[in-house]
């Protein structure tokens, strides 16, 4: 028998460490090759880490909600023969469902390079000329978290544009004292996994980019027959398919952003360049268990209403069932939100950094309306709205955008030509 110390391999696109999430053996356990041994959050998505060959589990290194180095020795394992190759390539571990985030390492002052803190915070704290070393960390071993940023900010720390040494290592270990007080029958709930990135996530696109909204309504009546009239067809022919809104919606940004260009597009804060994407790749919002996703539908252009459906379902049950590949969490060029039947009448959602602008669809429900022959009549009504980068994007080029969805989905036969 050997011992083999199996170490965390490269995790793709430059990722350094991740947090771990879940410990999926024990010292003790027997293992076969390739069987799961942990679930690793990284700041592009959660990925699971197979073990190279079988054995039996001696030691596991760090516990749940600990960050794990790539190359760093993740598992110690009793095995026959001789050790397997350590992992090395990109992408050896497979990802499933969890949001995608920009991991760039900003570059800083000597001594905050020293700190302990993700790539993100690291760039997080560049862009507002913070220095790490100034910054008290609350995660393990002193670790500054985007919390700590947050905090910076938020009371003008003395941190912003300084340059201090870094904090003792006796400093660095000792914990944040709660900032809430406790009382009787209280639940502490740590932020980890898919619920801590999101987390991270919407913070840094509340203090990158700074958003503004457009609500506007709809009259889908038109296009509830319409849709109602596909999907009887597609009935009668024997086909499984059922059009939701979605794809028509989807259809009808595409249609619009042919017109605005610059809302299908992504934000290169380090160049501080607006890149407007040449693919279509539209992220869909969907509410899993552990949080909000968004997979990504690449190249939505080239799909027609069937396969835009077929595809929303795919991707809406990979997500759920936490079975997304990385490259389906990554690339988003414009994100669509929809809570349906409880969306309600409008909300104001956050951007999917560097994305620069999401659009919000509301509840759809039947309302009275007044048609153009000034007659009070019922209709099927929805909100929609839209949350963009002020930087870039301007309030009266995100209301023309939005108008232009409308025209396609208040009169859905235009869509065919808009496809043709």
């Amino acid at each position: 028998m050997a011992i083999f110390e199996f170490k965390l391999p490269d995790l793709g696109e430059g990722v350094q460490e991740g947090e771990l999430v879940k410990w999926h053996v024990k010292p003790g356990d027997s293992v076969k090759q390739d069987q799961t041994l942990a679930e690793v959050m990284t700041d592009k998505a959660t990925v699971t880490v197979p073990s190279p060959t079988a054995g039996r589990v001696v030691q596991t290194h760090g516990n749940e909600g600990d960050m794990a180095k790539v190359h760093q020795i993740l598992v110690t394992l009793e095995i026959e023969g001789a050790a397997p190759a350590q992992a090395s390539g990109h992408g050896a571990p497979a990802a499933h469902g969890a949001p995608a985030a920009a991991a760039a390492q900003a570059t800083g002052p000597q001594a905050a390079s020293k700190v302990l803190a993700t790539p993100l915070t690291r760039r997080m704290a560049a862009e507002h000329g913070l220095n790490l070393a100034e910054i008290s960390g609350s995660g393990p071993q002193g670790r500054v978290m985007k919390a700590d940023v947050v905090a910076a900010l938020e009371g003008g720390s003395s941190a912003r544009n300084e340059v201090a040494p870094a904090a003792a290592p006796a400093q660095q270990a000792r914990p944040a004292a709660p900032s809430v007080a406790p009382g009787r029958g209280d639940e502490r709930i740590p932020l980890r996994g898919l619920r801590k990135k999101i987390a991270e996530k919407m913070v840094r696109s509340k203090f990158t980019a700074p958003h503004f909204g457009f609500v506007e309504e709809v009259d889908c009546t038109e296009l509830v027959a319409l849709r109602k009239r596909l999907n009887e067809t597609l009935a009668n022919a024997g086909e499984k398919t059922k059009l939701s809104f979605l794809p028509f919606i989807i259809k009808a940004t595409l249609a619009a952003m042919k017109k605005y260009p610059h809302l299908n597009a992504n934000m290169d804060e380090a160049a501080q360049e607006l890149v407007v994407r040449g693919e279509f790749n539209i992220g869909i919002a969907v509410a899993t268990n552990e949080g909000l996703t968004v997979p990504v539908i690449k190249n939505a252009d080239r799909l027609n209403l069937r396969e835009l459906a077929e595809e929303v379902v795919r991707l809406s049950t990979a997500a759920r069932d936490r079975k997304l590949k990385m490259e389906e969490l990554t690339g988003g060029s414009f994100t669509i939100t929809s809570l349906g039947q409880t969306g309600g009448i409008f909300a104001t959602p956050i951007i999917n950094h560097p994305e620069v602008a999401i659009m919000g669809i509301h509840r759809m429900r039947k309302r009275p309306a007044v048609d153009n022959n000034g007659q009070v009549v019922v209709r099927e009504m929805m909100n929609v709205s839209i949350s963009a980068d002020h930087r870039v994007i301007d309030g009266q080029v995100a209301a023309d955008f939005v108008y232009e969805v409308i025209k396609y989905l208040e009169h859905p036969d235009m869509l065919f030509l808009a496809m043709a």
